[in-house]
């Protein structure tokens, strides 16, 4: 398998923070890599540091060759002015990319029942997403580097978008053509398409003035059931030598309490074991606790959609599109409703509704007197406005204080409740993980009391 792109004894720091270090990796032609850990672990960092958008602090990121890599970032970032056929190809004329049966293969898949002149702006997010994927799928690329590509795609762009990379990386015949990486929650697309699984583990801050451990990746042959399987049998091993482990200790402590015998080097030689035992105790993970706040009281009204249609005109001013047609449905109190759908098909224009920030071309929406919303948006550009304040800062500026079953638990408490680290709480908002502003932007919707919560994509 020939080398195109890694990592030697990588050393990467996020402001004070040391993410990964010592870090050396592989990546070789017809690998299909899928990377796993939790918000925070460095994930997109790491990717972002293979496919040379930034410097390591140590170390090196090394290419084989003239190895080309082309990588999708979790945001999208289209000129104002963009067309769907300007995002995917540039300014290339068409005959250029037309005349590739894979290019034709991408737009079938993901571009079919788009307009390629129509502008990037006025498509939903799960259409935008398609378009990004279009154009790093088309870019000439050795190594695809791909930051969680299912994100806001409906189950048919997922279904297709594995089919295509498993075709595309295995080559003709089976041949290895290229490599793929790609970070991904979604367990079905990870065992659809990789052949190695890369597990981030983050690092740990044990406070007290300690150093910090930094994170280290674990890798594993195989998709993801190999995966869950393999780290199991590594759990149960790291089980039995804990066991062992607080068994010698045990027997230590027991020895150092009975008193060491005096005036030779091997009573010395052992207290010194016992004590470096004593003190190579693992300090804990990050947790991560879901409490439940207070909320505002609810009437028997909740959102009631009276005869709603919702239109949206088409590109080039060719008429109008109905995405909502005399729509009638009732919230009740206590519901708790997915609502699913293709891209395009209107989902986030009926959370718009909901929320009151949209309102109909036809019928009405009617809301109860008791009714307070929260929404949680497809993106996180609300906290785009405090990317200089502190992650604590951030949570306070919505209320110093607030109950949790039946306690009072300042900003600071909520935020070490869900998962943030002391350290990790004065950060910027603007140097956290995308994981992490998800969780900080819940956390902020959570502290307005809502009693109707809409989340789309969480």
């Amino acid at each position: 398998m020939a080398h195109l792109l890694g990592a030697q004894s990588v050393r990467i720091s996020v402001g004070s923070r040391l993410l990964l270090d010592d870090v050396t990796l592989g990546i070789g032609d017809g690998s299909r890599v899928g990377v796993l850990g939790p918000n925070g672990a460095g994930k997109s960092t790491l990717l972002a540091a293979l496919a040379g958008a930034r410097e390591v602090d140590g170390g090196r990121v090394t290419r084989s060759g003239d190895t080309r890599v082309a990588m999708l970032l979790q945001s999208d970032g289209f000129a104002p002015g963009d067309t769907v056929r300007t995002a995917v190809h540039g300014e290339a004329p068409e005959h250029e990319w037309a005349s590739r049966a894979p290019v034709r293969d991408i737009h079938a898949g993901l571009l079919a029942d788009l307009d390629l002149d129509g502008p990037v702006s006025a498509l939903s997010g799960g259409q935008r997403r398609r378009v990004a994927l279009a154009a790093v799928l088309t870019a000439p690329a050795d190594v695809v580097i791909l930051d969680e590509p299912t994100n806001h795609l409906d189950v048919e762009g997922v279904d297709w978008l594995a089919r295509h990379l498993r075709a595309r990386f295995n080559g003709p015949g089976g041949r290895a053509s290229g490599a793929l990486v790609t970070v991904t929650h979604d367990r079905w697309f990870l065992d659809a398409i990789c052949t190695n699984v890369w597990e981030v583990v983050p690092g740990i801050d044990p406070g007290g003035g300690r150093p910090q451990v930094a994170g280290r990746i674990e890798t594993y042959d195989g998709g993801y059931a190999a995966y869950v399987l393999a780290r199991a049998e590594r759990a149960r091993q790291a089980a039995v030598a804990a066991v062992k482990r607080e068994n010698l200790l045990r027997k230590e402590l027991a020895w150092l309490r009975r008193g060491a015998p005096a005036r030779t080097s091997k009573p010395r030689f052992r207290i010194e074991a016992a004590e470096a035992l004593i003190a190579d105790v693992p300090p804990p993970r990050d947790a991560v606790q879901l409490t439940a706040m207070a909320t505002a009281r609810l009437g028997k009204k909740v959102l009631d959609l009276e005869g709603v249609t919702v239109r949206y005109p088409e590109a080039g001013g060719a008429g109008e599109r109905e995405v909502l047609r005399r729509v009638t449905w009732r919230l009740a109190p206590g519901e708790r409703v997915g609502v699913i759908g293709v891209n395009g098909a209107g989902k986030t224009t009926l959370l718009r509704l909901l929320e009151g920030v949209q309102e109909p071309d036809e019928g009405r929406v009617v809301r109860g007197a008791t009714v307070r919303v929260a929404a949680l948006s497809q993106s996180t550009h609300e906290l785009d406005a405090l990317a200089d304040k502190r992650v604590v800062e951030a949570v306070a500026a919505v209320g110093e204080r607030v109950s949790v079953g039946g306690r009072e638990l300042t900003a600071a408490q909520l935020v070490e409740r869900l998962g943030f680290t002391r350290r990790r709480a004065w950060t910027r908002v603007g140097e956290i993980s995308g994981g992490e502003r998800r969780r900080l932007q819940l956390l902020r919707l959570l502290m307005t009391e809502p009693n109707v919560l809409l989340l789309d994509e969480p």
